[in-house]
């Protein structure tokens, strides 16, 4: 189990040297505790503290980094079983699968995909995150050609999915120092694999459908060299990934088995749903997700549902304060004023674009709030306002002093006029009815 705060503090040296960046002791205990620090730091922990705090103070779940560059990503590192508890920190990693024995066409056409296609939503940018590339031929020459096909159509993490140590081998020539991610060690090839992931400084997926088997090699796979490993529970159905990712979460994370404490693997594609087996992957606990293709719909479905469950619950996702242009806006154009709550931003940006009417958004920093709640909550006010049309020099690009105010802030009017001297209409209450009321009510 972990340590808290003060049985950590007992096991310091109490110096309140600062040498580790923090002030005192306790405070470098309580960053321990939360997992935001590394017991390391400290310079004056004897051999024997540094193993029993790393043991517990460490995140639960290993943290494993795939690909070189700018399109490389991390999975692992969490602390909880719920998000609600804290947060999910790193959202798991979606590979399109494509096949050796498939055309040069039909490779370059998924690369290029899943290099250049994303979609904003929420201010985010959304996207997939590589290609796995199966030996599904057999043959080593077959392989290392369809690796060497994707390497020089983009640059893009990969999984090597291979039976063979030999085709591994001749793929990993073309790719071995963008540290791709080696599929699969079992309890029979696992010296073969152990060396070729070492060698090339590559994370290693390790495969058995039993808990126990897993761990043991898992053991069998550090004792080689190989840190960095990613878990196949090798499931035969959906409800058998369920089950076993989410032992093996509860086991990491209360430490109980802290050899399970590595980020898990699921290939959806071979699961009889696909579609069901990525969205359970994606809600309980896979790290890296093989899939083939998806449609355009669903690929969005999947990405949107990645976004929601790995974003923070305890804090509203926000946009930063500012002024901000709908279309071309002149002199004469209106001005809205409304909350950085994203959601509240999109939804009356995009009403706006549909008047085709050309106006500025004035977003004033509620913490995230939505109007409604930052009204109530007094982080709306017209003070703010006024601060923040002085801010952002709204003044200098509208030759009017008229600003309208969302629907649920009618009860600040009289007192933002009073502020800042600007006239004040409200607005409606429905973000889809603004183009009604910008066409009945604004005058230039």
């Amino acid at each position: 189990m972990a340590l808290k705060a003060l049985d950590i503090y007992k096991l310091l040296p109490k110096k309140n040297c600062k040498e580790c960046g923090d002030p005192t002791c306790l405070t470098f205990a309580m960053k321990l505790a939360g997992g935001k620090t590394d017991v390391d730091l400290c310079p004056y922990l004897d051999e024997g503290a540094k193993a029993v705090l790393g043991a517990t103070t460490r995140p639960p779940i290993r943290l494993v980094k795939f690909g070189i560059g700018e399109r490389s990503f991390a999975v692992g590192e969490e602390f909880v079983l719920y998000r609600h508890e804290k947060t999910f920190y790193h959202p798991p990693g979606i590979l399109f699968k494509i096949a050796d024995n498939q055309t040069t066409d039909e490779i370059q056409a998924v690369t290029t995909r899943v290099l250049n296609e994303s979609f904003i939503r929420v201010g985010a940018d959304l996207r997939f995150n590589g290609i796995a590339i199966e030996n599904a031929s057999g043959s080593a020459d077959t392989f290392a050609r369809a690796v060497e096909t994707v390497e020089k159509t983009a640059d893009l993490p990969l999984a090597l999915m291979a039976k063979d140590p030999a085709a591994l081998s001749a793929a990993l020539a073309h790719c071995g120092t963008y540290r791709p991610l080696i599929h699969a060690a079992t309890g029979g090839n696992y010296n073969e694999f152990c060396a070729l992931a070492k060698h090339h400084d590559c994370p290693l997926v390790i495969k058995e459908n039993n808990i126990d088997k897993l761990a043991q090699l898992g053991k069998d796979c550090i004792t080689k060299g190989v840190q960095d490993l990613v878990l196949d529970l090798s499931p035969d159905s959906l409800q058998a990934f369920i089950v076993r990712s989410t032992n093996i979460r509860q086991l990491a994370i209360t430490r109980v088995a802290p050899e399970l404490g590595y980020p898990v693997f699921l290939d959806a594609s071979v699961m009889d749903q696909q579609d069901a087996a990525l969205v359970l992957g994606i809600s309980k606990y896979a790290s890296v997700i093989i899939s083939n293709p998806l449609p355009q719909a669903t690929a969005k479905a999947a990405l949107t549902l990645r976004q929601n469950i790995y974003t923070d619950p305890q804090k509203p996702i926000q946009m930063n304060p500012g002024l901000y242009r709908v279309g071309t806006p002149n002199k004469d154009s209106p001005v809205l004023m409304t909350v950085n709550f994203s959601l509240t931003f999109f939804t009356l940006q995009g009403y706006l674009e549909s008047t085709r009417v050309p106006c500025f958004m004035l977003i004033i920093d509620t913490e995230g709030l939505s109007v409604l709640t930052a009204v109530a909550a007094g982080k709306l006010s017209e003070m703010l306002v006024k601060e923040s049309i002085k801010k952002f020099a709204v003044e200098d690009e509208v030759s009017h002093r008229t600003l309208i105010i969302p629907g649920y802030a009618s009860p600040l009017s009289g007192r933002i006029e009073e502020t800042t001297g600007w006239k004040v209409l409200v607005g409606p209450r429905d973000a889809a009815e603004i183009g009604d009321f910008l066409n009945e009510e604004w005058k230039k």
